[in-house]
């Protein structure tokens, strides 16, 4: 698609947990887990952090395509504890576990955060792009990750809690450009699963982008970033082509 031919992008739709603000982290499920110790180990986490978020990226797409039951609030807190006994390696007492997907949704005090989010919404906002999140995280969830992270809550445009569509449906997608007041060719999606994010944002009609922070995405094809700082880039330029699995993704399995 040409220059002259890409609709204009007025607006930049964002995914909240792992693509502005660190969520799914060593640091947070030590928090939420074992904030007196013992230390958790890194490499051991990181890997069932990235197993458990492969499978829910999974599970919310063929929710998505039919092959399975649309996605609840209540499948998120069971993604949730299998993330928490993947990490333990072995199921936790019933009780310590709902304490800590609690703790888990309900962070508190200062947390982390991505370097280039708040530099990014600040060049697209000087340019007059409109800027909206989106997540499939509980309200209260969400307010509270934006504000540890010091970026504005009223950014937050869809939640878990709408009661309109829940992510990662089209009609959420489309209801969430609505509330930008733009239609979904005009806005471009930024997100980092690539399922239940980027493709299904590209099914409801949007330009979607693949945040691939540690480069771990490489046989996807079309437009993916290794940093939000490159996104004001993109929109000077032809319209994304919406990230497709490499020759040797099956879908629905993700990349």
């Amino acid at each position: 698609m040409s220059v002259a031919s890409s609709p204009p992008r007025r607006a930049v739709l964002f995914d909240l947990d792992d693509t502005l603000v660190p969520w799914h982290t060593v640091a947070h499920w030590q928090w939420a887990w074992r904030p007196q110790g013992p230390v958790l180990s890194e490499r051991h986490t990181q890997a069932a952090i990235r197993r458990s978020l492969h499978h829910w990226d999974r599970r919310r797409w063929e929710g998505l395509v039919g092959a399975g039951p649309p996605t609840t609030a209540d499948d998120l807190r069971e993604a949730l504890r299998a993330e928490l006994f993947a990490i333990a390696a072995h199921p936790l007492p019933t009780a310590e576990t709902e304490a800590v997907v609690d703790r888990f949704l309900r962070p508190a005090g200062e947390g982390e955060a991505f370097a280039d989010a708040a530099p990014t919404l600040a060049a697209l906002a000087e340019r007059g792009v409109r800027l909206g999140v989106v997540t499939d995280l509980p309200l209260a969830s969400a307010r509270r990750a934006l504000a540890r992270a010091a970026l504005p809550e009223d950014l937050l445009v869809l939640h878990g809690d709408d009661a309109e569509a829940r992510l990662p449906s089209a009609a959420a997608f489309r209801l969430a450009a609505a509330r930008l007041d733009v239609k979904p060719r005009g806005c471009l999606y930024v997100g980092d699963l690539f399922w239940s994010d980027v493709r299904a944002a590209a099914r409801a009609g949007f330009a979607s982008v693949l945040l691939d922070r540690t480069d771990a995405l490489a046989r996807v094809t079309g437009t993916r970033v290794r940093s939000l700082a490159e996104v004001p880039g993109l929109l000077a330029a032809p319209a994304p082509a919406s990230a497709m699995p490499g020759p040797d993704a099956a879908a629905g399995t993700g990349p």
